[in-house]
């Protein structure tokens, strides 16, 4: 049992690996290898649109033919169990590695029949977990869960079983005097870090478990 976390942050120890790692933790517990890549430590693009992998007889056809350093992550994706995804909200978006990574391992299964089926033929449990600065009260208000759900959608149709978990409100610096960042109250973030945080990594680290338990059934 392989099951892969792909940390779309540029920090490797802020929220989002953190809870990578726990997810990640879970499924150790369970007797699973687990692996944690970074996308800020490669040098790669997104799709470039070569059209290589619809290629009728091609020899990437259904594969991503550009070389580059995701080359070998998305070869690792394609023999492992299960993937957990993280990244941070930008803008409303996960972060533009993150993007440009989601690119490359879907349009390459992507078939252009009236369907738009998918060429993927080993379908596994895919986590998609986010972090982000807004409270919970303003996912809907700021439409984060409708631009989210897309994604749980894509990853269904050309994965597999997909489930999200938004972890909202978080603490992004050790000392607020620092930074010009009036629009939070400190006392509130901390408080929130120290009670609800611990929640949060407890329920990817079920995440972990619950993929190796699926994928074993």
């Amino acid at each position: 049992m392989y099951i892969i976390a792909i940390n779309g942050s540029p920090r490797k120890n802020g929220n989002t690996a953190t809870l990578l790692n726990k997810a990640l933790e879970g499924a150790a517990s369970q007797g699973a290898t687990t692996e944690l890549i970074n996308l800020y430590d490669l040098n790669f693009k997104g799709c470039v649109s070569c059209f290589a992998c619809k290629l009728k007889g091609g020899k990437s056809y259904g594969k991503c033919a550009y070389k580059d350093d995701l080359t070998p992550v998305l070869e690792k994706i394609e023999s492992a169990d299960a993937v957990i995804l993280g990244s941070p909200i930008y803008f409303g978006e996960v972060t533009g590695e993150m993007r440009s990574f989601i690119e490359r391992l879907i349009f390459q299964y992507l078939v252009y029949d009236k369907n738009y089926s998918s060429l993927n033929e080993k379908k596994k449990p895919i986590g998609l977990i986010y972090t982000g600065n807004v409270p919970e009260s303003m996912i809907k208000e700021v439409e984060y869960d409708r631009i989210l759900s897309r994604y749980e959608n894509l990853f269904e149709k050309f994965m597999g079983p997909t489930e999200s978990l938004f972890v909202t409100d978080t603490y992004q610096f050790s000392d607020y005097s620092k930074y010009v960042a009036t629009a939070f109250d400190e006392s509130a973030k901390a408080k929130r870090r120290q009670e609800e945080f611990p929640k949060d990594c407890e329920k990817a680290f079920e995440m972990g478990i619950r993929f190796v338990s699926n994928t074993l059934e």
